[in-house]
């Protein structure tokens, strides 16, 4: 009998953990996050338990956006405390006041969203983060610094020419620039960066930088399936925005048939050649023979 009622004061017990969930998961939840952050700190999302910058970012300076981190104490989230607050000088010194964040929905969770309105190029910011009224976070930037590029598109490929031998091709590959970049009427310039590989490879193979919409890939394989992408930057930027689609290069086959109509020997070249060449020599005996005769 004391075994059983040991057992249904278990059961009680466990059911009444289950019913009130709302505040023993959250317990639970803190003690084992606590406990896998002390058996491997990389599971920590931030060390100091503050939001933290990670990024700000202009796709075609027009426009930017900041994102940041969670701030986690002890494994609960305060959702709702953290605030964005921005300042930007007009002239030469930081008169106005610090504003709060435009539009908190557009970019994402844990973000902020700067359209045109609100963006100034050649201008300097200042944003800071603050949880609860004081700062946690805070940084300085221009928008010319922090563009990157959305990814190019409508990537294809046209193939140029076959190697005499069968066994290598050129084709030209051709992107459009990233649709909001206003790249006709030169408001930003853009360079891009073209990358390709075998299917089966794992290194890239990266060309020069070209300003250019289309760039020339030599020396592929026939036998072989080529992937290329794409990706952008501001000219003199040293930061690429994402990369493009991947496109998938098949090429050709040859048939063997076609190799051979293709590069037969040419018989005709060596007989003309050859009947050329025993004329010249006939000539030369004739000529010396008759020079032996007068002397």
């Amino acid at each position: 009998m004391d075994l059983w009622q040991l057992l249904l004061t278990l059961a009680v017990a466990g059911s009444s953990d289950a019913f009130s969930g709302s505040e023993a998961i959250p317990a639970t939840l803190g003690r084992a996050s606590q406990s896998l952050q002390r058996v491997n700190p990389g599971l920590r999302t931030n060390s100091s338990g503050k939001p933290k910058f990670t990024k700000c970012r202009s796709p075609e300076l027009e426009t930017f956006s900041c994102h940041w981190t969670d701030g986690v104490r002890h494994g609960l989230k305060s959702p709702g405390s953290v605030q964005l607050f921005y300042i930007r000088r007009s002239t030469q010194e930081w008169t106005q006041e610090w504003k709060e964040c435009p539009d908190y929905v557009s970019a994402g969770e844990n973000s902020c969203y700067f359209n045109s309105s609100y963006t100034s190029i050649w201008i300097p910011y200042c944003i800071k983060l603050t949880s609860n009224g004081g700062t946690v976070d805070q940084k300085c930037f221009s928008v010319e610094e922090i563009v990157q590029p959305d990814p190019p598109i409508g990537l294809n490929w046209t193939l140029l020419n076959i190697s005499l031998t069968g066994i290598h091709a050129d084709i030209q590959v051709r992107w459009e620039p990233p649709p909001n970049a206003d790249v006709q009427k030169g408001w930003i310039v853009l360079e891009y960066e073209l990358q390709y590989k075998e299917v089966n490879e794992t290194q890239w193979k990266m060309m020069d930088p070209v300003l250019s919409t289309s760039v020339p890939v030599y020396s592929l394989r026939l036998d072989k399936e080529y992937e290329v992408r794409v990706r952008s930057r501001q000219r003199n930027s040293e930061k690429y925005g994402e990369f493009s689609e991947v496109l998938y290069v098949t090429l050709p086959q040859m048939s063997p048939l076609a190799c051979e109509e293709d590069f037969q020997f040419p018989w005709f070249l060596i007989i003309i050649l050859g009947i050329f060449g025993l004329t010249v020599i006939l000539l030369l005996f004739i000529f010396s023979k008759q020079q032996r005769k007068e002397n």
